[in-house]
């Protein structure tokens, strides 16, 4: 995953720093992709074109059981086979 933007965070009293992130499959600087990046509680995902715009939030519960639902095909769209 290539480093995208690292934004310093005042929680609890405390500095936080979140690096966001986003594949090395996304071409260049191009700016359609998602970018995520991890805190304590979960993961947080946004658009790449509006690094500044809302962010959506899982929890690592939720993030886990999207990841196994990408790793077993859940979310694949029609194939060619599938139209014939």
């Amino acid at each position: 995953m290539l480093l995208c933007q690292t934004e310093t965070l005042a929680r609890n009293g405390a500095t936080v720093n979140r690096d966001w992130r986003k594949s090395q499959q996304c071409p260049g600087t191009a700016d359609g992709c998602v970018e995520i990046a991890w805190d304590p509680e979960g993961v947080r995902v946004r658009d790449s074109k509006d690094p500044g715009g809302p962010a959506l939030r899982f929890s690592w519960v939720e993030w886990k059981a999207f990841i196994a639902g990408v790793k077993e095909g859940e979310f694949d769209g029609p194939t060619v086979m599938d139209q014939a």
